[in-house]
């Protein structure tokens, strides 16, 4: 067999979603060298951070030593999200970057990273679910290439947050922040990491550092959800703080709280703790990707460990503590096990109506939302 290439990289549009938080991704149509075609997803913060890594591993063909053996096409950061205009401009940006590097000598079109990025993935195979509120809006480009600005779509409110503590980046795609500091969020990603942007400046910054402009809690972060998702760790991990979890790599675990700073709560048996959801990988899928973005950045950190952090809210995050995760956890374990039991837990934690009213089992939805009994960081 023949060395695996592609052959040509299409832009079919794009499609706006709105899990977790309204957000754009990029249909390609990838044609292979075995004359297979494959539909992928990407975000345009993927696709830039590819563009960059793409010069540093080619600093010459990239224009870093001299400019003028620069080859590698160029790819504006322009400003994202504000509009319809900018959505239209971006798509032909994009054919435009991609048909260039398709053009390059074999060792950037055939490159590794390039044939990586756009392998399929788990998430370009799932298709949204009946249960979603909102479904995604595909806008397809028109086959004769003329873009009807009123067909493409409405601008893009981005959220606003604000930094709590000095924050100093470690590389090229982070971005500093320093205390005060009012960014837009571009993406949310579950890693803790966040895409953001301000002014002229762009790059991740670490969730931890952010709070909302109206409240000290994150709207978004999700219920609890004792029932667990198997995952499975792929980076050994040594516990710093007293509720977080040390777990070595290839452990198999339930992930029953997934929080947007990055840290979720995992549950081992009867014991929960925090543990970072990058080094955390879903059971049964491809580790491979999931391990290589790791190795460029490591874990947020919490927010907990960051100093001199001054907030604008007179009151500090609500927090579940760990003997509250147990305790839930325990309860709902001892329930799901115990046979002929009607009214079964919700996913959430909260209990089930039986005949005769309702029946012991986890704090009530108050308490275990943590309007009682939360504990604060």
């Amino acid at each position: 067999m023949g060395d695996t290439f592609i052959r040509h990289i299409a832009l079919l549009g794009f499609e706006k979603r709105f899990i977790p938080s309204q957000h754009y991704v990029y249909m390609f149509l990838v044609k292979w060298q075995d004359l297979s075609e494959k539909v992928v997803y990407r975000k345009f913060t993927e696709i830039y951070e590819f563009h960059k890594m793409l010069k540093e591993m080619f600093p010459i063909e990239a224009g870093e030593i001299h400019t003028e053996n620069r080859v590698i096409p160029h790819l504006p950061a322009p400003r994202w999200f504000d509009g319809q205009r900018a959505a239209e401009s971006r798509q032909g940006t994009l054919t435009e970057y991609f048909n260039g590097l398709m053009g390059l000598p074999v060792k950037i079109s055939r490159c590794p990273h390039l044939l990586d990025f756009f392998k399929v993935r788990p998430d370009d195979l799932k298709l949204p679910t009946d249960s979603q509120a909102k479904k995604p809006e595909t806008y397809l480009v028109p086959k004769d290439g003329k873009n009807n600005v009123a067909d493409i779509t409405g601008p893009i409110i981005l959220q606003t947050y604000r930094a709590i503590a000095d924050y100093e980046k470690s590389s090229g795609t982070e971005m500093t922040v320093a205390t005060g500091d009012v960014v837009d969020v571009v993406e949310k990603s579950e890693s803790g990491w966040w895409f953001c942007q301000m002014k002229t400046k762009r790059g991740w910054v670490p969730a931890s550092y952010l709070e909302p402009l109206d409240s000290p809690d994150e709207a978004e972060d999700p219920d609890p959800n004792y029932a667990g998702e198997p995952y499975v760790t792929i980076k050994a991990y040594a516990a710093v703080e007293e509720d977080e979890m040390s777990l070595s790599e290839g452990e198999a675990i339930e992930v029953i709280h997934k929080l947007l700073d990055g840290w979720w709560v995992v549950r081992k048996g009867d014991i929960t703790g925090y543990f970072p959801s990058m080094y955390l990988q879903k059971a049964g899928e491809e580790i491979t990707q999931a391990q290589r973005q790791i190795r460029g950045r490591g874990a947020p950190p919490r927010r907990s460990t960051i100093r001199n952090a001054q907030s604008i809210h007179q009151r500090s995050r609500k927090r579940l503590s760990q003997d509250t995760y147990r305790r839930n956890s325990v309860r709902f374990l001892q329930q799901r096990r115990r046979p002929g039991r009607p009214g079964p837990l919700s996913t959430d934690g909260t209990k089930g109506e039986r005949q005769g009213g309702p029946g012991p089992g986890l704090e009530g939805r108050g308490k275990f939302l943590g309007f009682q009994g939360r504990d604060e960081t």
